[in-house]
């Protein structure tokens, strides 16, 4: 697994008709947010704040920014100013993208509480209101989704533990017949389908990922480093132990040759 959340998804920005009239100070907490400045985006939002019909729009700002804030330094004044700050907004008088900012914000709230189901099935929702998301903010939001997934199955029982990767199954065979480039949908895939407990379709699916990774080269890098990753600590061990004892260490010495001569032969 990855060890780090994708970077932030993006505020919705003033360039759009549904923002044309906002103040200058929340568009400028906006752009200072996507910017990755999130104390200058708390700072221009404050000033958006106490402005007549921009009040809520600038609490998601700030309270985003605090979300951000709290992934660089781990303060939990940062989580509590977020989690109040989110509590206090009305969502009535948010725009359409400003909404599913919400509850982009409300989940990664309860992920960095640790509340991972409730943090998945809030990604879900936001999920399935993308329609005002861009290509690449959809993808890591999906990639949220399916973080946030992951980690509440390592805190199942071994039982209960498939059903998550079930639900991630699922939803990256439905996302690749949609988009077969899609980085998040091949690399969760082959985890999904290890989890399930189905290390040769694991095996498969990283191959087949592999090769699709050259229809968006933007990111085949990345997607390349997490597959190469899943499959040299897991799955050739996986698939190994899969043979009787005596056999699993020429296993193990074979699948890593045939994982090599994959990448050779799609460079």
């Amino acid at each position: 697994m990855r060890l780090a959340l994708v970077a932030a998804i993006v505020l919705a920005t003033s360039a759009g008709p549904a923002f044309a009239a906002e103040p200058a100070a929340l568009a400028k907490g906006r752009s200072r947010y996507n910017a990755g400045d999130y104390e200058g985006a708390i700072n221009a939002a404050a000033v958006a704040r106490r402005l007549p019909g921009s009040a809520d729009a600038a609490a998601l700002v700030i309270a985003r920014a605090h979300l951000e804030l709290y992934r660089q330094r781990a303060l939990p004044e940062d989580l509590a100013t977020a989690r109040e700050t989110l509590r206090a907004l009305h969502s009535v008088n948010l725009s359409p993208r400003d909404q599913v900012d919400l509850d982009i914000g409300l989940g990664q709230l309860l992920y960095l509480g640790e509340q991972f189901g409730a943090a998945a099935e809030m990604f879900e929702t936001a999920l399935a209101r993308t329609a005002v998301l861009t290509v690449t903010d959809r993808r890591q939001l999906l990639d949220w989704w399916a973080t946030a997934l992951d980690r509440e199955a390592q805190a199942r029982s071994a039982e209960r533990r498939p059903r998550a990767f079930e639900r991630i199954t699922t939803r990256m065979e439905e996302e690749l017949r949609q988009d077969p480039s899609n980085p998040v949908a091949n690399y969760w895939l082959a985890v999904g389908a290890r989890g399930v407990g189905d290390p040769d379709r694991a095996w498969d699916v990283a191959v087949a990922a592999w090769v699709r990774s050259t229809l968006s080269p933007d990111t085949a890098m990345n997607l390349r480093a997490d597959l190469d990753r899943l499959v040299g600590e897991a799955l050739i061990q996986e698939r190994a132990r899969l043979r009787p004892p005596a056999e699993q260490q020429l296993a193990a010495t074979m699948l890593r040759a045939e994982w090599e001569l994959v990448k050779d032969q799609w460079k």
